[in-house]
């Protein structure tokens, strides 16, 4: 697994990439498209046009990881955004990697207890 600290940020490419990509291919997409360093340290995930694979590329200080996933059912959800990629939190990334769906609820807090008492 990919142990994510604080300073770790997780970038998804928001349009398809053909997966058959290894080590090279993958870096020079996170140069050119995503305008990031592959030697950040940081995660870069990219998906294939039916989001049924996904492939993670990061350092982790001596060399490149480069890691796939396939579902065997179903997809995984397209993260929301605008641009060549999106920024997630770390529990947007586990849920990408589980095939969940996050979707942002307002007002997600408990309110005041005395209100509801009321």
């Amino acid at each position: 697994m990919i142990a994510l600290n604080a300073t770790t940020r997780v970038f998804v490419a928001l349009d398809p990439v053909d997966l058959r990509k290894s080590f090279n291919g993958l870096q020079g997409l996170v140069q050119e498209r995503l305008r990031q360093d592959p030697l950040s340290g940081h995660v870069f995930v990219f998906l294939n046009r039916d989001r049924t694979r996904l492939k993670l590329l990061t350092w982790d200080g001596s060399g490149l990881w480069v890691a796939t996933k396939r579902l065997e059912a179903g997809c995984f959800p397209r993260p929301a955004g605008e641009g060549e990629s999106c920024q997630l939190r770390p529990e947007e990334f586990s849920a990408l990697l589980n095939g969940l769906v996050v979707v942002a609820r307002k007002e997600w807090y408990r309110t005041d207890v005395k209100k509801i008492a009321a």
